[in-house]
């Protein structure tokens, strides 16, 4: 016989059956939405995250761990847009420090 320890958190549930974590359906159900959302919009993980009401690192950890194991050529095509991202960031933060000195709305 073998022990099926449960782990409940506010993101995720994961069992873990003889030294294996298993994702549950809606996990990667998720990562599989938030992905696809990210290369059709070109969105962030920031606004991805408050687009589908998850946390910044649940989604971050949802494109970057759970979506290689789930769908390589997704989290491919993913890591393209999010690398697109980083390389854009500092630009986005010099036009968010410009606006706040302008008086404008972010």
């Amino acid at each position: 016989p073998f022990a099926v320890l449960i782990f409940t958190n506010q993101a995720y549930t994961v069992q873990r059956v003889m030294g294996v974590f298993i994702l549950k359906d809606y996990i990667e159900q998720r990562a599989i939405e938030v992905g696809e959302y990210i290369i059709k919009s070109g969105a962030t993980v920031r606004e991805s995250a408050k687009r589908f009401g998850i946390s910044k690192s649940t989604a971050h950890k949802d494109l970057t761990e759970r979506l290689v194991k789930i769908d390589p050529v997704l989290a491919k095509a993913v890591r393209a847009v999010l690398e697109v991202n980083k390389s854009e960031r500092h630009i986005r933060g010099g036009l968010a420090t410009r606006k706040k000195y302008l008086g404008q709305k972010a």
